[in-house]
């Protein structure tokens, strides 16, 4: 049995403390820290599962170079030499890093500082280009360094609270149950989300400006011009605090001249618009949460700095409750930021284009060359691969084939480029398969470090579990390629608190106070006080104490001290809708998914709530191209296309489309949404507009459908086909268009290679056009599966998933399993709602029903559905009716 260990969670921004914790029978159980100062006890649906996600059943455990297993001295030896003869032959330029928001920042800074400085190269970009660049560009327009103002405790403070392209019920939940929270305390805050879509988010607002998509910068360039005209300017802060007020107004009432101008642009009723705008003037404590919904987007900048310049004109920053505030997407995306994992970045917040702040960074690291100006950003950067100006690229923790607009051409890159190497935790990704060399990194609960979340707050992220097969962290592979390469003085790191230390001391070298990022006050901690390390909000002052919220002296990080007024030129999105493609194509996460599934989609129960890809469409769209609701949509946009489950939704606008961004070939064999968006990127930030494809949508004529249960997992089995982890065994949903005239022959091809079918029942029926087969070991059931001919009844999969607990299935279950009917009827608990406690929908129905339950709190006390996380609130107030 361990002591809990006190560590965050390894998935979104919000950086959540929990404890970890394993009993005498070697379990681990996590929960939250009820003293860490992001989620006071709070944890999501995925930070509860953690404990699920320990034990990866694909774990890359030894280096690889072409598939064979090599030494790591082989392994760093070989990087180093292969380096060393591109840079030779063709430049510094010809080699990339691309990096990760999960990554921890010791990883990143000793990554950043050999691709900077000893490379000589800026091309060092991370997969928080296609998050926040955005976010980092119009902070730093406004503020002169990338800061983020607010702290969480601000939510709880405010009187009105703006969410702007934020689904925070999904995406932020521990967030949102803190807003919920403080809604109900106090009745006067007043919640106004934005956002084309109705989302779960909503159910908190007390307006819904459902926008026309990419219109946002009109809203906020209207709202900055109304307050100007209404009195509303903080005329003293503006005068001492500011810059480049008027001609900020001055572009806004061109763009956005009238409330009524604005209501027709965004496609809104007069009256909400004028609520908004009256409720942000009227109200002094103010917070605007903006994340994906503005950054992902070709200008995500200018969107920022629109909403951004509300704040500067009312002075409603720097003070409890008000501020704009950027919901981090990853872990550790401001750690990165913090060590410069921008390729347009120096580590400590200093700019690579400032000679004076490169020669501080080269002094200070004695780096024997040094980047000359910014490297290539995320999209470009891959591009340039696939021209052949990139000839070797090391991708660490992240699968560009998946989450990159354009996606096959980043795989098509990938596929042709000299040299890739990939390090990750996982031996099987989509990036992975076209790696030439494979390098094995720790994992989280393995790893040593710190993280960053969204309001600034530094955290430990100490190991808990050994290092499994051959695997090292991130930190340690690149400083002994760093040795390979020559560069051993310095890159001296033993240990990962002797890296921290190096940061800390950079951000406070030459740092006279023109810098606000600033944990110098660290640079001299022991190995013991940093195991120690509380969470902390930067910049320390001189005795280490934090700082809650940035700007309250009226003082900026530009070079005037003063912060700066952007003047927006408002520009809708680079698509437009044609007959053609006559819809917009929006991407986002899903409520218990992360990323690209490569850890929660190990989880049966995040697996559950929702199963398959899917398309979400208005019932009227849906209804005019032929849709059905639970059929399959081909969605295309002339080149690629993409095949996933409809689902309708009077929340989704009239001409938009909505697809999550999680599915890989690892888990769908066409639901890769990255395929169908366009390399559109901001031209400040470098961040694609993810947002805002434009595509043509319809049906999938399959002519035949069924679903297998198998121990086994096994390739994709037709051109429509999911893959979803239940407990024992996978699932997989899959359709056909094309004729099967023997499924037979199609199910022993697929289960019975290895027994030629000793163990194996069938049953055909012709006239029905259904064939039902299961594969036994012994007496315990291996695989089922169950076909039909399209639009026929499919037994429900819940029953028989769980005839795979059992090591030897009762005679009973065994002589009713083909008849798609269990021997005796069982409650189906239905559709996974609240993943915390693992309670279906039918379940609900049912208590609802019978004990008369008619709030969520009563089903909270009956069935502890929605009293974890609360991201399922939404969902159960709509079971009430």
């Amino acid at each position: 049995m361990m002591n809990p260990t006190r560590t965050t969670c390894p998935y979104c921004g919000v950086g959540c403390g929990v404890t970890v914790e394993q009993d005498a029978a070697g379990a681990f159980k996590v929960r939250p820290d009820k003293e860490h100062p992001a989620n006071l006890g709070r944890l999501c649906s995925k930070g509860t599962a953690l404990a699920e996600t320990l034990d990866h059943p694909q774990r890359l455990l030894y280096p690889e170079i072409h598939g064979q297993r090599v030494s790591w001295e082989t392994a760093t030896t070989t990087i180093a030499s292969r380096f060393q003869q591109i840079i030779a032959e063709h430049g510094a330029e010809a080699v990339a890093f691309y990096v990760s928001g999960q990554l921890l920042t010791e990883d990143y800074y000793v990554a950043n500082k050999l691709m900077k400085g000893f490379i000589g190269a800026g091309n060092i970009d991370t997969n928080s280009r296609l998050c926040m660049a955005s976010a980092v560009a119009a902070y730093k327009r406004a503020f002169g360094e990338d800061l983020v103002p607010c702290s969480y405790e601000d939510l709880e403070s405010a009187q009105l609270i703006v969410l702007v392209g934020s689904n925070a019920a999904w995406c932020h939940p521990v967030l949102y149950q803190r807003m919920v929270k403080a809604k109900k305390y106090n009745p006067a805050l007043n919640v106004i989300n934005i956002d084309p879509r109705r989302t779960q988010t909503s159910d908190l607002a007390d307006v819904h400006l459902g926008l026309a998509p990419g219109t946002d910068a009109i809203l906020f360039n209207g709202l900055l011009a109304w307050l100007a005209e209404n009195g509303h300017t903080d005329h003293a802060f503006v005068s001492q605090s500011t810059t480049g007020m008027e001609q900020a107004v001055a572009m806004a009432k061109t763009t956005a001249p009238s409330v009524q101008a604005v209501a027709e642009q965004c496609g809104l009723p007069l009256a909400d618009v004028e609520r908004f705008f009256t409720l942000f003037g009227s109200t002094a404590q103010v917070v605007t949460v903006f994340s994906q919904g503005i950054n992902q987007s070709s200008s995500g900048v200018d969107k920022g700095n629109a909403l951004i310049n509300c704040h500067l004109l009312t002075g409603r920053i720097g003070k409890p409750g008000m501020g704009p505030f950027s919901f981090t997407g990853q872990p550790n995306a401001m750690g990165g930021r913090e060590v410069g994992g921008l390729a347009n970045q120096l580590a400590a917040h200093l700019d690579i284009e400032n000679p004076e702040h490169r020669a501080l960074v080269q002094d200070f690291w004695q780096a024997p060359v040094m980047a000359t100006g910014s490297g290539l950003k995320a999209v470009d950067l891959f591009q340039a691969i696939g021209t052949g100006k990139v000839k070797a690229v090391w991708v660490m923790g992240t699968n560009p084939v998946v989450s990159l607009p354009d996606s096959e051409r980043v795989r098509a890159a990938l596929a042709q480029c000299e040299l890739v190497i990939v390090s990750d935790c996982v031996s099987h990704t989509d990036t992975l398969e076209l790696a030439h060399i494979r390098l094995p990194a720790l994992g989280w609960g393995e790893r040593d470090g710190t993280v960053t979340n969204s309001d600034r707050t530094i955290s430990r992220q100490p190991p808990f579990l050994p290092a499994p097969g051959e695997a090292k962290q991130d930190w340690e592979i690149l400083t002994a390629v760093a040795h390979a390469m020559g560069f051993a003085a310095q890159f001296p790191y033993q240990a990962a608190h002797e890296i921290f230390r190096e940061h800390a001391a950079l951000s406070a070298y030459r740092n006279t106070g023109t810098r606000c990022f600033n944990i110098g006050a660290w640079q001299d901690l022991s190995a013991a006080e940093y195991d120690a390390l509380p969470p902390t909000q930067w910049p320390l002052d001189a005795a280490g104490q934090g700082t809650v919220r940035l700007f309250a002296d009226g003082k900026f990080f530009t070079a005037s001290g003063k912060a700066q007024f952007i003047a927006v030129q408002a520009r809708l999105p680079h698509a437009v809708r044609t007959p053609a493609f006559p819809f917009v194509l929006n991407t986002g996460r899903v409520r218990d998914h992360w990323h690209t599934l490569t850890r929660t989609g190990i989880s049966p129960r995040l697996s559950a709530h929702v199963a398959e890809p899917y398309v979400e469409i208005h019932p009227c769209d849906a209804r005019d191209q032929g849709l059905q609701n639970g059929g399959i949509a081909r969605i295309h946009n002339g080149t690629q296309h993409i095949l996933v489950k409809v689902k309708t939704s009077r929340d989704q606008q009239r001409g938009s489309l909505f697809v999550p961004m999680h599915w890989s070939g690892q888990f769908s064999s066409a639901a890769g949404v990255g395929c169908l968006i366009p390399a559109v990127v901001d031209p400040i930030s470098g961040q694609p507009e993810s947002k805002h494809a434009v595509v043509a949508i319809e049906p999938y004529q399959a002519t035949w459908q069924g679903f297998l249960i198998s121990r086994r997992k096994i390739a994709s089995l037709t051109e429509y086909c999911t893959t979803i982890k239940v407990e024992n065994a996978w699932r997989y949903e899959f359709a056909s268009a094309s004729p099967m005239t023997d499924w037979a022959a199609f199910a022993r091809d697929l289960l019975c290679q290895d027994d030629g079918g000793v163990n194996w029942t069938e049953y055909l029926d012709t006239a029905r056009q259904t064939y039902r087969a299961a594969r036994f070991t012994g007496e315990q059931l291996e695989s089922c599966l169950f076909i039909s001919a399209a639009g026929g009844v499919l037994p429900a999969r819940d029953w028989l998933v769980g005839l795979f607990a059992h090591d030897a299935l009762p005679a009973a279950d065994r002589a009713s399993l083909l008849a798609g009917k269990p021997a005796v009827a069982g409650e189906d608990k239905g559709r996974t709602v609240c993943a915390c406690f693992n309670v279906g929908e039918n379940t609900i129905r049912k208590a609802i029903a019978e004990q008369g339950l008619d709030s969520v709190e009563s089903i909270g006390r009956c069935l502890n559905a929605g009293t974890n996380c609360g991201s399922c609130l939404p969902e159960l107030q709509a079971l009430l009716g």
